[in-house]
């Protein structure tokens, strides 16, 4: 059987354009769709019936070391929304070595990092809602 290999310098994260760097030591990206793909119903006799979800919609979470250039990225697209209200902007996310791709093309920064400083580098957690994450 061949062998497979996985290398997280070889995930790319792009977001309005730009690729993202900088990303924290453990887990650095996070996917999640906000509903169940299918809901079960059983009825009262045992017959099993499923519903399709219409609903895309998800969350990403990227996870940046406190001294990463892509923190003041995103930043600055979190405020231009708050400004503007139109800070929407496409993600894709790839694993370079394998199949995954993943896109969502209209996002935005549901929350900002929180900033905390300490002895050593600490990480930055943004959340970015999608209206569909494919």
């Amino acid at each position: 059987m061949a062998v497979k290999t996985y290398s997280p310098k070889d995930i790319t994260v792009i977001v309005a354009g730009t690729i993202i760097t900088g990303f924290a030591e453990d887990t650095f990206v996070t996917l999640e769709r906000d509903s169940e793909a299918f809901v079960k119903i059983v009825g009262a006799d045992g017959e099993v019936a499923r519903s399709a979800s219409a609903d895309l919609s998800g969350t990403i979470v990227l996870t940046l070391l406190g001294t990463s250039n892509s923190n003041d990225i995103l930043s600055a697209l979190s405020s231009a929304d708050q400004l503007s209200l139109s800070g929407e902007f496409p993600v894709l996310i790839k694993d370079e070595l394998g199949n995954s791709l993943h896109t969502a093309p209209s996002a935005w920064i549901q929350k900002t990092a929180s900033k905390e400083y300490a002895a050593e580098v600490g990480d930055n957690e943004w959340t970015l809602q999608c209206s569909e994450l494919l």
